[in-house]
Order: C-alpha cells, then sequence, then structure tokens
C-alpha cells in the first residue's frame, strides 16, 4: 500500500478543556485581583492545565478569538462553540470527538493550578466513567468518559452529584477519584492561597 493510502489511526483519548474568553474570566476575583492580573492567572492555569494534558491531544472548547489563537499557540486542536452555554458547547465537542472515532475524552477545567498528569484516566474500561470532584465535593473537575456513551452533562453548582447519577443513570461504572491536586480549584480569593504541600499560586 502507498503511503498516501494509509489511514491515520486515532487516539485512544484526547483532553478537552473549555476555556471562556481570558478578559472575562474569574469576576469573583475582582475585588482582589485587577482584570490584568486576572486575565494573567486564567492564561497561566490554562496553560498549566494543557502541558498536564501530555502527551494526549488537547481539544479547547471556546468561543473567542483570543483563545482560540493562545491555543493553538499551545499546539491545541480548537471546538469552536459560538451561543452555546458550557453544557451545550462541551456536548457538541463530545460528539465531533466520538464523531472522529477518539473513545474516550477527558474533560478538564482550566482553572486548575496544580494539573498533573491527565493521561492516567486514560486506563478504564470501555463503560467506565472516572470523576474528580472539587475539593467541596460539588464541582467536576475533572471527568473521563466513553465517548460511546451520551452523558448527560450537569455542569454547575453541585456537578459532582448529578453527574455520577446521571452516569449511574447510563448504565456506566462510576469511578470517584479523589485527588488533592486536581481538587484545587479557583473561584474566591480564598482559593488563592493553597496549602503550602501543594503550591503557591504566583498572582
Amino acid at each position: 500500500m502507498a503511503a498516501g493510502d494509509q489511514h491515520q489511526v486515532p487516539p485512544d483519548a484526547v483532553v478537552v478543556v473549555p476555556i471562556k474568553a481570558f478578559s472575562e474570566a474569574k469576576h469573583r476575583l475582582s475585588e482582589s485581583m485587577a482584570p490584568t492580573q486576572r486575565d494573567r492567572l486564567a492564561r497561566w492555569m490554562a496553560t498549566r492545565v494543557v502541558n498536564a494534558a501530555a502527551p494526549l491531544g488537547v481539544i479547547v472548547v471556546c468561543d473567542s478569538d483570543g483563545v482560540a489563537s493562545w491555543s493553538r499557540d499551545q499546539g491545541a486542536a480548537v471546538a469552536w462553540t459560538p451561543g452555546l452555554d458550557l453544557n451545550g458547547a462541551l456536548t457538541a465537542a463530545l460528539e465531533k470527538v466520538a464523531g472522529a472515532g477518539i473513545p474516550r475524552a477527558i474533560i478538564a477545567h482550566a482553572d486548575l493550578p496544580f494539573a498533573a498528569d491527565l493521561q492516567r484516566f486514560t486506563e478504564l474500561g470501555a463503560r467506565e466513567i472516572a470523576i474528580v470532584p472539587d475539593r467541596r465535593r460539588d464541582g467536576t473537575n475533572v471527568m473521563s468518559v466513553p465517548t460511546s456513551v451520551a452523558i448527560d452533562l450537569q455542569y454547575g453548582s453541585g456537578s459532582f452529584s448529578r453527574h455520577r447519577t446521571a452516569a449511574e443513570g447510563a448504565g456506566l461504572t462510576v469511578t470517584v477519584i479523589e485527588d488533592e491536586r486536581l481538587g484545587w480549584d479557583v473561584d474566591e480569593p480564598e482559593d488563592l492561597n493553597p496549602p503550602d504541600h501543594l503550591g503557591s499560586i504566583p498572582f
């Protein structure tokens, strides 16, 4: 067979990272950080998450030209999802991942300053989902899902318990992973002061 006739085999998994416009990120930090600082913080954390995906490929889900340009500079693909909320945008992105023949997607939020080793979430069964809640066991910071099963995404307040219920209802085995590093996200001013053993956030 000639080289030009060969078909590229899809990867086993991809990391999907939703990112809103950096200039609009982290408004709840506005009392303690200037807009330019919030912009830099959002870029720094997003870079950490993208780097934590290696060697897996990354798809950034966005509707911001600035984020799309930044993503390509990072070597990430872009899923352009204008006019959709977070759940709608991620659902559309996962449909594209499934259509590309990629059997697993690891959804990771972009505000995880201590993100590391996202590749480990590929080592799951075909009908298994892994959920990493935030440290308050409220939100869903990382979720590894098989793309062969449509999950009703439930991001927002209380998403951890809703995602677990939705996955069980779809007949999936749910593995909850408590991970201190991935469980630390940044929403409120106090989140900028993690315990010393995690490290520091330089903003």
